[in-house]
């Protein structure tokens, strides 16, 4: 009998180095799965890995996720720039899909939004002050439900070392006081759907009535149209979701950020 082909006395074999290398195989390629990093720069298991956070009925802390996060080595760049809004993408789909309820969905934003602010607070910004500093006000105008977006862009523009200022909701009044109070040299307006558009051109007749001359004026968010298209209808100057753009067209028009 071969010593290489035995079986013990509950009839088992042993010593099969197929098998093992079969389970190998298997192990190698979930891992590799885990670890595939999409189009995107994103990791699937860390995905997965948020997803359950702030899906979860358990209490939660942003902090404790953050530190998670960070045992990935993930920066707080990608955590602001790249999952969050992933993984807030996923949570529309589900209630979309009808997977999760209405509920859920704003309570796993709520979480986003506070994991955002934890890793907002932990990066490092440039705050010397100098003339050339550019004043953003981004504007979420009314009717619009989604702010986890307008503060992910928020965050990356103060990062590039921007005044930020936000208007989350405010009635026209408000917003032409805010104005007349404080004059930015951009307005990124925040828009996820078409039904929010004519509040976006209302919000645009505001501020030209309220300013002149008009700062460079930006719209960005979710909304599915051509670009445009979209100027067209709300005479903003540029459509764009990527603040850099944002802030390199307001330096095309004569003012600069003080980083470039």
């Amino acid at each position: 009998m071969s010593t290489d082909d035995q079986t013990d006395p509950r009839g088992a074999r042993r010593n099969r180095p197929e098998d093992v290398d079969a389970l190998a195989s298997t192990v190698i390629s979930v891992l590799r799965g885990r670890q595939a990093v999409s189009y995107e720069g994103l990791r699937q298991f860390v995905v997965d890995q948020m997803e359950r956070a702030i899906l979860s009925k358990a209490p939660f802390k942003a902090d404790e996720l953050l530190d998670e996060l960070r045992g990935h080595r993930l920066t707080p760049d990608a955590v602001i720039d790249l999952y969050v809004p992933a993984v807030a993408r996923l949570l529309g789909e589900h209630w979309v899909d009808d997977k999760i309820n209405f509920a859920d969905v704003t309570i796993g934003s709520m979480r986003l939004q506070a994991l955002l602010e934890e890793a907002s607070s932990t990066v490092l910004i440039d705050t010397r002050v100098t003339q050339d500093l550019l004043h953003v006000l981004v504007v979420v105008p009314q009717g619009e439900q989604h702010f986890l977006g307008a503060s992910v862009i928020a965050g990356q523009m103060r990062r590039l070392a921007c005044d930020v200022s936000m208007s989350f909701d405010e009635d026209f009044g408000s917003l032409s006081a805010r104005l007349m109070h404080s004059v930015p040299d951009l307005i990124l307006i925040s828009c996820s759907r078409r039904e929010i558009l004519d509040s976006v051109v209302q919000t645009m007749q505001i501020i030209r009535k309220t300013l002149s001359p008009v700062p460079t004026t930006a719209l960005g968010g979710a909304l599915k149209m051509d670009k445009e298209k979209i100027k067209e209808l709300t005479g903003v100057d540029i459509v764009t979701c990527a603040a850099h753009e944002a802030i390199a067209f307001c330096g095309s028009r004569g003012k600069m950020s003080s980083v470039q």
